[in-house]
C-alpha cells in the first residue's frame, strides 16, 4: 500500500532539512511504505525550499510545490491532496510538533479499516494562558453552532484514497481541513499525543490569524450567526411591548410629555419591523449560503456500498 506525505511549509528553513530527514527516517524503521513526500511551499520569504536541494537530490520521493504567494494552510493542504498518488496520505507539520513516531501507529490503524486516522492533542501544547482561553472559547463557540466537537484535534491525519478524493471533489473555495473531514463522517480512530516542543523558530499563527481562521470555521459550518438578528428583533420587540405600554399609562395618568407617546411607539414599532424584517432576510440568505458552498447531500463510503450503476443496468 503506497502512502503519500503532505507536509505544508511557511519559513522554516532553520529547521526544514533537518526535520524532515527525521520524519522520513522514523517512516523508513516503522516500515512505512513512503512512496510520495510532497513539501508544499506556501509563499515562503525565506529560503525554506534550497534548504531541500541537498535531500531532494538524494531523496527521489520528495516533490516540491511552491506558491507564488502566501495563500494560507488550507490552500497549501488542499494543493497538496491534490496532487497525492498513494492509497492513502498523511498531512502533518514539519516543526516535529506532530510527532514522526505516530506515522506507524495511524498506518496501522488504516489497515484495520479506518478510513480517517487523526492525532488529537492531550495536555499542554506551551501556548500562552491566552492562546489556550481564544482556543477553548472557539471550539466551544464552534461545537454549539455547528454540532461538531473539534477539542483536541489537530490537522495531523491519514487519510484513505476515497476521503482525499471526497475532500479534493469539494467545489466550495473557503475551507476549513479538520471541520471538512469531520463532517464526512468517515470511520475514524484517534491517537492521543502531547505535543513536543519545538526544536526552532516559532509559531507562524498570530491571533489576527487564528482569529480569521476561526470565523471561517464557524461561518463555514453554520449559520447561526445570520439568527442572532433575527433573535435581537424579538428581543426588541419585547421592549417596545414594554415602553409602549408605560408610555401609554404616563399618557393615561396625563404625565407624559405632549407627543412623546406617540413618537416613542412609531419609534419602538418601526424598529421592531425593521428588525425582523432583517432576520428574515437572513433566513433566505442562510439558503443560498448552503446553495453556494455547493456541499455535497450526501457522502458514499465506497468500501461498505454495494451498488449497481445506471450503465451497468
Amino acid at each position: 500500500m503506497n502512502i503519500s506525505l503532505v507536509i505544508p511549509v511557511y519559513n522554516e528553513h532553520d529547521s526544514l532539512a533537518e526535520n524532515l530527514a527525521r520524519i522520513l527516517s522514523i517512516s523508513d524503521l516503522a516500515q512505512v511504505d513512503l512512496t510520495q513526500v510532497i513539501i508544499v511551499d506556501d509563499g515562503s520569504e525565506d529560503s525554506s525550499i534550497k534548504s531541500l536541494d541537498g535531500l531532494r537530490s538524494k531523496d527521489p520521493r520528495v516533490e516540491i510545490i511552491s506558491f507564488t504567494r502566501n495563500f494560507g494552510k488550507e490552500s497549501a493542504i488542499f494543493a497538496g491532496l491534490s496532487h497525492c498518488r498513494g492509497d492513502a496520505a498523511i498531512v502533518m507539520d514539519s516543526d516535529l510538533q506532530h510527532p514522526p513516531e505516530l506515522i506507524g501507529a495511524m498506518v496501522a490503524a488504516w489497515m484495520e479499516g479506518y478510513d480517517v486516522v487523526e492525532a488529537c492533542k492531550t495536555g499542554d501544547d506551551g501556548n500562552s494562558k491566552l492562546r489556550h482561553w481564544l482556543t477553548g472559547l472557539f471550539y466551544a463557540l464552534f461545537a454549539r453552532m455547528s454540532k461538531m466537537d473539534l477539542r483536541g484535534k489537530t490537522d495531523f491525519k491519514l487519510l484513505d484514497r476515497q476521503v482525499i478524493d471526497a475532500y479534493c471533489a469539494l467545489p466550495e473555495r473557503k475551507r476549513f481541513f479538520r471541520g471538512l473531514i469531520s463532517w464526512f463522517g468517515f470511520p475514524t480512530k484517534q491517537l492521543p499525543f502531547e505535543v513536543p516542543l519545538r526544536n526552532a523558530g516559532k509559531s507562524k499563527w498570530s491571533l489576527p490569524t487564528l482569529f480569521h481562521l476561526g470565523l471561517v470555521a464557524i461561518t463555514s459550518f453554520s449559520s447561526a450567526m445570520l439568527h442572532l438578528v433575527s433573535i435581537a428583533a424579538a428581543i426588541c420587540f419585547t421592549l417596545s411591548v414594554i415602553f409602549a405600554s408605560i408610555s401609554l399609562i404616563q399618557k393615561l395618568v396625563g404625565v407624559a410629555v405632549s407627543g412623546f407617546t406617540t413618537i416613542n411607539i412609531l419609534v419602538l414599532l418601526v424598529g421592531s419591523i425593521i428588525m425582523f424584517s432583517l432576520g428574515q432576510i437572513g433566513i433566505y440568505i442562510e439558503h443560498l449560503f448552503d446553495e453556494t458552498k455547493k456541499r455535497p447531500i450526501y457522502v458514499i463510503n465506497q468500501k461498505k456500498s454495494h451498488i449497481t450503476s445506471k450503465k451497468q443496468q
